[in-house]
């Protein structure tokens, strides 16, 4: 006899197993046992002795994995609206870090915030996120910038997880910009990056994986190489910051180092990206950070597609080029900005975005994965990126639980 602890009946289910088109089921049933998904299928197929702990009628809405926010910074201090009105008066994202906004100014108002300061102002941040469909959240420090405070940033990270009932994968940047106080010593903070703060995350156990900001306002290759050798020495795969503003080999860097993820990408040159395909380093796409930097040069997706490197969406949430907390909106933008297709910004909030954090056991609803889901308001999945910015989340369940009721 077929068991659950949740039966959802009268669904239509965008699987997102294939890798086309959402695979979807008509007139469908999801069953969950012990955090896992047990029955994924035509409702007519649910066996006849089957019992529930709890049965939901989900009125013919749509269900889809639960969204997975991929790169984010969502911990942090303060605000940057200030540099946003500098940004419309004619001043460059480059001119206004360069004068110690920025990053910096993030820095500042981030080592400043005790732990409880810090959570608080980032809870409302991920409870938005859950809101909209996220059950796994990526974050990264990179307001620290001293082993202290990075590791600060990561253990709020993953304090808020457990409060909140999300899946946090905490990330280490302290490779993000250089601090005050390594002024003109970039070197050195490399140095001091390499030898003390990896060392110390990986032996407190608060890293999943170590990140960098190879850029010309950041780090350069070989900066960006020691530190990623850092990271292999202590067992931590690595992510990068790669061609958001110039063309720095940034995809091919990522590559060699066999990357979970390259993001933004706007630059990459072919043989980057053909490198990519080959190490299957996912591409995370950026589209809130192109759209309020107001840039130009869209990420090569042709060349993308043409490769069959696997492509990811996600928020970039931070406070000075993407304060958003929206999956959805940001699949609306990768399709009108990038020119995604619907199908392709789904999966890359779900299957794509869940190997992109190294993840195998969610993305997809099929027999076997973590019973992740979002239940959605909408007729069809095209409608994930046709609104722009509605609210249309019905209810999330994670690893089998209820976390956001059902509307």
């Amino acid at each position: 006899m077929a068991t659950f602890d949740l039966l959802l009946t009268n669904v239509r289910i965008a699987t997102m197993r294939d890798a086309h088109g959402y695979a979807a089921i008509a007139d469908g049933a999801l069953g969950m046992r012990c955090g896992i998904i047990v029955f994924a299928g035509a409702a007519h197929d649910v066996p006849r002795d089957a019992t529930a702990t709890q049965t939901i009628d989900a009125q013919r809405r749509w269900a889809t994995p639960g969204l997975i926010d991929c790169h984010t910074h969502v911990v942090y201090a303060g605000n940057r609206a200030g540099e946003f009105e500098e940004r419309l008066e004619g001043r460059s994202y480059a001119d206004i870090a360069a004068a110690g906004g920025g990053i910096r100014a993030t820095v500042t108002a981030t080592r400043a915030a005790d732990d409880a300061m810090l959570a608080a102002a980032s809870a409302e941040r991920v409870r938005a996120m859950i809101d909209q469909g996220a059950t796994t959240v990526e974050i990264k420090s990179g307001y620290g910038l001293d082993t202290a405070n990075e590791l600060k940033q990561l253990r709020v990270a993953r304090a808020l997880g457990a409060a909140l009932d999300v899946d946090v994968k905490t990330t280490l940047l302290a490779a993000h910009a250089l601090p005050p106080e390594y002024a003109d010593r970039a070197d050195a903070y490399i140095d001091y990056v390499c030898n003390e703060t990896i060392p110390a995350a990986a032996r407190e156990g608060v890293a999943d994986a170590v990140d960098a900001f190879c850029e010309t306002i950041g780090f350069t290759a070989r900066q960006t190489q020691r530190v990623f050798e850092a990271a292999r020495a202590h067992g931590l795969p690595v992510k990068l910051h790669a061609d958001q503003l110039s063309d720095t080999d940034g995809a091919r860097l990522a590559a060699d180092f066999d990357a979970l993820s390259a993001d933004h990408l706007e630059y990459s040159n072919e043989a980057g990206i053909a490198a990519m395909a080959k190490a299957r380093t996912v591409a995370v796409l950026l589209p809130g950070a192109f759209y309020a930097l107001r840039e130009t040069r869209v990420p090569p997706i042709d060349r993308l597609r043409e490769h069959r490197v696997a492509i990811a969406i996600s928020t970039d949430c931070n406070p000075g080029t993407s304060p958003a907390t929206s999956l959805p909106l940001m699949m609306s933008m990768a399709c009108t900005l990038f020119r995604l297709t619907p199908s392709e910004a789904l999966a890359g909030a779900t299957r794509n975005a869940a190997r992109a954090l190294g993840l195998a056991d969610r993305g997809t609803l099929i027999v076997g994965q973590r019973a992740d889901v979002a239940l959605w308001n909408i007729d069809e999945p095209a409608e994930l990126s046709y609104r722009i910015g509605a609210q249309a989340c019905a209810g999330v369940v994670r690893a089998g639980r209820i976390v956001r009721s059902f509307d």
